[in-house]
């Protein structure tokens, strides 16, 4: 049994993103959240390291309406290695009520599929936002952070927007990865 569960939890934080000791913080995320204004089409700037998306550019997100009050949720990448393009479809399903922007997400064509945390803790709808992910782990927890954008090079100004929410929020900058968003097809 304890095998299994260890199994488990190494397969959980390998998953996962950056590992942290102690438990999850408990971030506040937007008020008054509204999904439709939300759903469509997001283009990753900046990222914790996830191995799912290790030597992934070109990444962007789309969401739309899915089938029982959820969300689909399709993401694609380039591999820098291979030139090859991959997508990859969840679900995503609000934990509480209906302008609460937190979100349990699940990707079913994982060997493992678990579900993930997925808080927007921030976005004006139109330019940005900024996702937030953490799972604890018995003494530690593991995290991910996302800048998305509607643009794939944003102008600095909505960059800075993301950034205070970052820092409002005591979110560790030294983590992010840049996404390359140069010379992707023109149909992402």
């Amino acid at each position: 049994m304890l095998r299994i569960l260890l199994i488990v939890i190494i397969a959980n934080a390998a998953m996962a993103q950056v590992p942290f000791l102690g438990a999850c913080p408990n971030l506040e995320t937007m008020q008054n959240f509204e999904l439709d204004k939300y759903l469509g089409k997001w283009y990753e700037v900046e990222r914790y390291f996830a191995w799912f998306e290790f030597g992934g550019r070109c990444v962007t997100a789309n969401y739309s309406l899915g089938e029982n009050d959820s969300v689909k949720i399709v993401n694609t990448q380039i591999s820098l290695l291979t030139g090859v393009a991959a997508s990859i479809e969840g679900i995503g399903r609000l934990i509480s009520k209906s302008d609460d922007p937190k979100l349990s997400v699940t990707f079913p064509s994982l060997p493992l599929p678990f579900d993930a945390p997925y808080w927007i803790l921030d976005s004006d709808y139109k330019t940005y936002a900024v996702v937030w992910s953490c799972t604890n782990l018995g003494v530690f927890n593991v995290r991910n952070v996302w800048i998305l954008t509607r643009e794939p090079r944003p102008p600095v100004a909505v960059l800075e927007k993301s950034y205070q929410v970052i820092d409002k929020n005591n979110i560790s900058r030294a983590y992010f990865i840049r996404t390359d968003q140069k010379n992707c097809p023109a149909s992402y």
